[in-house]
């Protein structure tokens, strides 16, 4: 923490950079930092290879990320992202060269990655915090950086997404602290939640589609893996307005017997990606996830496959994986179905 605080203090141009599949941890600490580092009288940019999601646009500032890395800056700080296979934009654009030029520091929440960036000045990468906000928050009050009101509701903002809104067992008593900390500094839980339910609402376009997606929804290991793909064409048409797993995985796991929801992703390119999420029951989504070069957290986690060439091949290889990971659980073997 000594050597973070000393290249933020050295730093005038500080770069904020998200990994390629932002979220609300990603984003709201990203914010998190812009209000921080900015009370310091330091200028942020904030970095995005991609367009942040319609439905993280209820925190204020999302439209302040930016998809290209400034010509000047003198610091750059990774955020709730620690491998390389969450920077294909930087690479593909030829801005990683850029990037590992200058001064380096992550903070990420993900203790095992594969193919871990390797070119970082500072990090602090630990399992133990629920989210990379609340390991900001940390970071913040052991080196004395200023917590204003509006830095408290994005680190709460961020601890509540990969909590699931303090549901999963990523949460600690510490997290517990910290959230209560966050609201001595004026962070505002229940205006937060409005500003997501908002943001939530669905135009009619997406309402049916939801229904689609519901019909077309497939079960696996005895009914315990609901499972549903999304071709190309979809994407195109819907994911504009509506991310498609944000808007069914919820739904997946509500039904009765239920513990992994997957939303897989099929483009015309030959890229195939899944989002995986579990009950607190089954907290195997980042082993499953692993199994297919991915990774992430116990309830919350996702893989991606270049160039496939069996999209049939890598769902079978998926599910199989699933049911063998929830045998474990319940000591028996749960049998594939259709």
């Amino acid at each position: 923490m000594e050597e973070i605080k000393s290249l933020v203090e050295a730093a005038t141009h500080i770069v904020v950079v998200q990994a390629d599949n932002p979220d609300a941890d990603s984003l709201g600490s990203a914010l998190a930092l812009e209000h921080m580092l900015g009370d310091m009288d330091k200028q942020i940019t904030l970095y995005c290879g991609v367009d942040i999601p319609t439905y993280l646009r209820y925190m204020p500032g999302w439209d302040r990320v930016v998809r290209d890395l400034p010509k000047q800056f003198d610091l750059a700080i990774i955020v709730d992202a620690s491998t390389y296979t969450l920077f294909e934009q930087l690479e593909k654009t030829k801005q990683l060269a850029w990037l590992k030029s200058k001064p380096v520091i992550v903070l990420d929440h993900h203790a095992v990655v594969e193919n871990r960036l390797d070119f970082a000045k500072a990090s602090i990468i630990d399992g133990k915090y629920a989210s990379t906000g609340q390991l900001l928050y940390e970071l913040a009050d052991k080196t004395g950086w200023p917590i204003s009101k509006q830095t408290a509701e994005f680190l709460m903002t961020s601890i509540l997404g990969d909590t699931q809104g303090l549901t999963n067992d990523l949460t600690s008593a510490e997290t517990y602290r910290v959230m209560a900390s966050l609201v001595e500094h004026g962070a505002d839980r229940p205006m937060l939640e409005d500003l997501r339910r908002e943001a939530s609402k669905m135009v009619p376009e997406i309402y049916k589609y939801k229904a689609r997606l519901i019909s077309d929804t497939k079960f696996a290991a005895d009914g315990a893996v609901a499972y549903v793909t999304v071709p190309q064409q979809d994407l195109n048409e819907f994911s504009p307005l509506y991310n498609p797993a944000a808007l069914i995985q919820f739904d997946m796991l509500q039904i009765i017997g239920v513990k992994l929801a997957i939303v897989f992703k099929r483009y015309d390119n030959g890229k195939y990606t899944a989002a995986i999420r579990s009950t607190t029951q089954a907290p195997i989504a980042a082993k499953l996830a692993d199994t297919m070069g991915g990774g992430g957290h116990p309830h919350a986690s996702g893989f991606k496959i270049e160039n496939c060439k069996s999209f049939g091949e890598a769902e079978k290889k998926c599910l199989d994986r699933a049911a063998e990971l929830l045998s474990e659980l319940d000591g028996n073997r749960p049998r594939l179905h259709n």
